[in-house]
């Protein structure tokens, strides 16, 4: 499982993700190869890599938001 957080809220573009639930809000990747750019808390940069059908969840948490997922989504 994945961690990261992240004190920006992420754009999800429309024709690579969808949200597949609000409580948790969880978005999915609907191609392969779909790249993420994240800024973590201590402003390191991540890209993350994900399979056609690998999920993102997002958590707000105080002042930031907590991603996790299936390292299996990863590629």
């Amino acid at each position: 499982m994945g961690l990261l957080y992240t004190k920006f809220y992420l754009d999800f573009a429309p024709d690579q993700w969808k949200q597949v639930s609000t409580n948790p809000i969880i978005f999915q990747a609907t191609d392969d190869n779909v790249v993420l750019d994240i800024d973590d808390t201590s402003q390191n940069t991540y890209k993350l890599k994900f399979k056609k059908g690998g999920k993102l969840q997002m958590f707000r948490v105080v002042g930031k938001f907590r991603l996790t997922w299936d390292d299996n989504d990863i590629i």
